[in-house]
């Protein structure tokens, strides 16, 4: 079903006004240098937990979460995200997506299964390329941009502020961007990279 990197059980934070858990999908496309979950970066990693055990623990968790967020690594690599998402809103959970916005075809798919969507923003889209060393990734993520904006669902856009997105003003022109939309542009701080050991925030499951 997924590769899965790691479980959060129990959350605050990643789902706004919710109490939540976290799946945290194994595998990115993108290769952004300030990557605080790099163990999830590679996707022929084997996964440390399975999905039904990940299922397990959501029917144990019924009246006491208000949802599921699938975070990574990026979900959306991942072709058996919509089917995860169903099967997790048939249990009544609302679901949640964090996402950076690389493969726009697979957003779209997963979006009419989704509750809200947190997109994280890298840089004005002209200026990915530098941060993700992929080229093509800024049109990518302008696309599903448009897509979260269109999709009527609630959704957060922010963005990590590492040293080049304050270059050459790169964040005020983020900002512009993002308030030209008429929303607000969310500032996450740079988390230090020290080692490829797991994030504190995944909690492993074994």
């Amino acid at each position: 079903m997924l590769t899965i990197g790691g479980l959060t059980p129990f959350t605050t934070i990643d789902y706004p006004g919710k109490l939540a858990a976290v799946v945290f999908c194994q595998g990115c496309p993108w290769r952004c240098r300030y990557c605080h979950n790099r163990q999830l970066l590679e996707s022929g990693t084997a996964g440390v937990i399975e999905w039904k055990m990940v299922l397990a623990l959501l029917e144990q968790r019924r009246g006491l979460l208000d949802g599921v967020v699938f975070s990574g690594g990026e979900p959306t690599l991942q072709p058996g995200l919509p089917q995860a998402l169903a099967e997790v809103r048939q249990m009544g959970f609302l679901t949640g997506l964090h996402t950076a916005g690389p493969l726009p075809e697979r957003l779209a798919a997963c979006l009419p299964l989704l509750d809200w969507v947190g997109m994280d923003l890298k840089a004005p889209f002209d200026c990915y390329d530098t941060i993700t060393a992929v080229p093509g990734s800024g049109k990518a993520a302008e696309h599903s941009a448009e897509l979260v904006r269109q999709s009527g669902l609630p959704h957060q856009f922010r963005t990590t502020v590492d040293l080049s997105l304050q270059a050459e003003g790169r964040l005020e022109n983020l900002q512009q961007l993002v308030a030209g939309w008429g929303e607000p542009l969310v500032l996450q701080e740079l988390q230090t990279v020290t080692a490829p050991a797991a994030h504190p925030a995944v909690a492993l499951v074994s």
